[in-house]
């Protein structure tokens, strides 16, 4: 790893656990939770690039869950991963080549997944809303949009595991509707924030001469 890649690993590791720790809203049917760390762990492979972005974040919740002797339920087990599709799909959506279209796959074959589902068979409906991603796609050079993208194809991939995982009812997924929307719209908000603040932290870094000044991000 190269030293600009370490700081920005050490820097994103440390406000990612940071952040990680501040609840923001809790999942249907659970006691698991999401945090801040949903707006601020999609943006790290923008800084860190995709693999070491996928490196941090893992890193991060591992360590939360063995520092806080967390059980590893399903539930537990699940949110372990959505935050990395996000981070996939926010660092990737804009490479110019075919291969960076593939995480589009990834809220296709969720959408199918929930509609093999008994109970998803009844709201199929719910699943369109991981059509997002795939529109977003031909407007990823706004950032609210492609954050847009980024969180429902996190929610995309919870949502699949979900529904087979836990035995909640159709009624439950139809009265989710408006809270996905509602909170979807705020996470992409904050991812869209997250974005443009660790811009500016890089900037007043390397303007204090604290970080050499090709540490500019682009």
């Amino acid at each position: 790893m190269k030293t600009k890649q370490l700081i920005f690993f050490a820097i994103f590791s440390v406000l990612g656990f940071i952040t990680l720790q501040i609840p923001f809203t809790k999942l249907a049917g659970s006691n698991v939770s999401f945090t801040l760390f949903d707006f601020f762990g999609p943006i790290s492979g923008a800084f860190l690039g995709s693999a070491f972005g996928v490196l941090s974040v893992l890193g991060i919740e591992i360590i939360n869950l063995l520092i806080k002797h967390t059980s590893l339920t399903t539930g537990v087990l699940i949110r372990l991963f959505p935050v990395l599709f996000a981070l996939l799909y926010f660092s990737l959506i804009q490479k110019k080549n075919n291969y960076s279209k593939l995480i589009l796959l990834v809220p296709i074959l969720a959408i199918l997944a929930f509609w093999a589902n008994p109970v998803g068979k009844q709201v199929w409906y719910f699943a369109l809303f991981w059509t997002i991603p795939l529109i977003a796609y031909f407007k990823r050079n706004n950032l609210l949009i492609k954050s847009l993208g980024s969180t429902f194809t996190a929610h995309s991939v919870g949502g699949a595991a979900w529904i087979w995982a836990f035995n909640l009812p159709a009624s439950i997924w139809q009265g989710l509707i408006p809270v996905v929307i509602e909170e979807r719209t705020l996470f992409a908000l904050g991812i869209a924030g997250s974005y443009l603040v660790m811009k500016q932290l890089l900037n007043f870094l390397t303007h204090k001469n604290l970080l050499p000044k090709s540490f500019l991000p682009a």
